[in-house]
């Protein structure tokens, strides 16, 4: 868990745009093992935003991979039982090497083997863990999950249980929704970006796995390459690292959805707009808000009266 506990919007909005720029100038490489319905448009997204997938998702290989990719995504849309193992093989592989690694845990909660699989994965600390409102909840072992890969929660609904999964596994968690909300247990953003647009393509959550994957990547190779300085230290942190991928990734989709018709033409659009939206257009768009758990306590305490309690 990161000590830079304050950090102020915009400094997460300066550092988003600094992240896009590195990763488009040291593209990361990114394994992942998605599920089938998503695999083509996770890898265009990746190669959109200036990334290299690689979709190495067999037993054998997957461990191999994983020890020299800049970023892993386990995504449990489709587990079959050599993806499942392949997982597995991935993740222990990238504990050991370092390599950054997120966990999206689709549609869990109802469903049995996927969801044993993700509290099985999650013990292995992810990087970050990114889901709707309602795969956040069941995780946290706080709900039953939503409607298939759809929530059943709003944002708001899966802070407290997003927080309590950021503290004991030292994650970084996102949890998708109209206004997105990230933390780590002591920091949280809300990105006030996107578009509706976005929830009517297949794989617009998924593939945002894949590009926070690339965007810790990136971070990491900022980490490996800092000076000392504050502004190298924001960048090699994951929890900016994984707001910077939001913030790209629902701009990009407000950029999309101003010249689409509907979901067809949008889904060609957002990858053009993933491929040319700017760090000018963050610095622009991004709408952001940041609480921090410390500040929040000291506000209360100025704030709430103070109850006395007679004696016997």
């Amino acid at each position: 868990m990161s000590e830079r506990l304050r950090i102020d919007p915009a400094h997460l909005i300066d550092a988003s745009a600094a992240l896009l720029g590195r990763l488009r100038e040291h593209p990361p490489l990114v394994q992942c093992i998605t599920n089938s319905v998503v695999t083509n448009f996770t890898a265009n997204a990746l190669l959109a935003i200036g990334a290299a997938p690689a979709m190495v998702d067999i037993r054998e290989e997957s461990g191999l991979f994983a020890g020299i990719a800049g970023g892993l995504l386990v995504n449990l849309g489709t587990p079959a039982e050599e993806q499942r193992d392949a997982a597995r093989e991935a993740v222990a592989a990238a504990s050991v090497a370092g390599t950054p690694w997120v966990l999206d845990p689709v549609a869990i909660g109802a469903l049995p083997v996927r969801t044993a699989l993700a509290h099985e994965l999650v013990a292995s600390r992810p990087t970050a863990i990114r889901g709707n409102a309602s795969e956040i909840i069941a995780l946290a072992g706080a709900g039953a999950g939503g409607r298939g890969v759809d929530a059943a929660d709003s944002t708001d609904a899966a802070a407290d249980a997003a927080t309590s999964l950021a503290l004991a596994h030292g994650s970084v968690v996102a949890v998708s929704g109209p206004v997105d909300l990230i933390t780590d247990g002591r920091r949280t953003a809300r990105i006030a970006n996107g578009d509706a647009l976005l929830t009517r393509v297949t794989g617009g959550g998924c593939a945002l796995g894949a590009v926070t994957a690339a965007f810790l990547g990136a971070s990491r190779d900022a980490g490996a390459a800092a000076d000392g300085s504050t502004d190298a230290a924001l960048l090699a942190d994951p929890f900016v690292a994984t707001v910077a991928a939001t913030v790209v990734y629902t701009i990009a989709a407000e950029l999309a959805a101003s010249r689409s018709a509907g979901p067809g033409s949008f889904a060609v659009a957002f990858l053009d707009a993933l491929a040319t939206v700017a760090p000018a257009d963050v610095l622009d768009r991004a709408n952001v808000t940041v609480t921090d758990a410390a500040a929040s306590a000291i506000a209360s305490a100025i704030t709430e009266p103070t109850t006395a309690t007679a004696g016997a």
